[in-house]
Parts: C-alpha cells; structure tokens; sequence
C-alpha cells in the first residue's frame, strides 16, 4: 500500500471518529469514548509524524503565504493549508478539554488510580460530585472551551471540504476514495 493510501485511511478514521464524536455529544459514555478514540487517532499521527518519512511531518500544516495574491488565492496552497491548521489546532483543543473534563473515567482510569491511592482528596471531592451529579464551576468554564471548540472543528472542516470540491476536485475524488483506478 503507498503512503498516500495509507495517509487517506488515516485520513478517513480521523474524519470518521470526530464526526461521530460530534455528533454524539449528548449520549455520554458512546460521546466519551469516541473522543478518547479520536485522541488515540492524533497521538499515532503525531508518533507517525515523528518516526517516518518528511512528507509526513507536521510542516506541513503550516501555510506560507509567498506568492498569495488576490487573483490566486482561490488555488493558492496556503489557504488549503490554513484549512487544515484551522482543524488541527481546534481538534486537538476539543480533544485535550474533553479529556480533562472526563479525567479518565470513561476508560476506566480514574477509577484504578483511586484504587490503588493515586487520587488525591481534591479529586476524589470532585469525583464524588460527578456521582451525584453536582459540577465544580471549573467544569462549566471546560465544557464551554469544548463546546466551542468542537463547533469551530465542524465549521472549518466544512470549510476545508467545500474549498477541496471546489478547487481541487481531483484530491477531493481521491481522499474520499473516488479516484479513478488505474487497469
């Protein structure tokens, strides 16, 4: 398989995993554990990034605007790429909050370290409150962070998908798995 097949499978899960996670956010547990897939999803492709070839590095997320002018910014790379920072940055942001506000209870962590004396008193107050349904105010400050950054990761990918059907068709084809195959 090449690299870009793989980067499109990568692609697909990514994409797969968040809009699931999206719109799963009032069913709880399911909500949960698609995010924590989500993060594992970024984790291997930051670890792909690190250990594999250049192409794949995280340079490629950052848009250079030499060049851009009015009558090419339709087709200039730096907006594709602005795109994408757009998702990554705002992806990861609704990721790492969604974490923090779950605090390994849905994967069954937070319990272990409380079983074994790991958790402190303040975090076993604020798990108690969890139980019984009661929110510290920190909480509410988080879920607002995630909430928007989740909306933000929608907006920009369906700015990032239209701008690659209208502009690069022939990418857009690709990475939904409509290329032309060759005989």
């Amino acid at each position: 398989m090449s690299l870009m097949h793989k980067v499109r499978f990568y692609h697909a899960a990514l994409a797969i995993f968040t809009v699931l996670a999206y719109l799963s956010g009032d069913f709880g547990l399911v909500h949960d554990w698609l995010g924590y897939g989500v993060a594992l999803i970024i984790a291997l492709r930051l670890l792909w990034a690190l250990f594999n070839p250049r192409q794949l590095g995280l340079n490629r997320f950052y848009p250079n605007f030499d060049g851009l002018h009015f009558d090419n910014a339709y087709r200039h790379p730096a907006v594709s790429k602005a795109l994408i920072l757009g998702i990554a940055v705002t992806l990861m942001g609704a990721t790492l909050s969604g974490v923090a506000m779950d605090g390994g209870r849905a994967i069954g962590f937070a319990d272990a370290g409380a079983e074994i004396g790991i958790i402190g008193t303040a975090h076993a107050d604020e798990r108690e409150r969890a139980e019984y349904g009661e929110r510290g105010d920190g909480d509410d400050v988080i879920e607002e962070i995630h909430e928007t950054l989740s909306n933000l990761v929608i907006l920009f990918v369906f700015l990032h998908a239209g701008y690659l059907l209208l502009f690069r068709f022939p990418l857009a084809r690709f990475m939904l798995f409509r290329d032309k195959r060759k005989n």
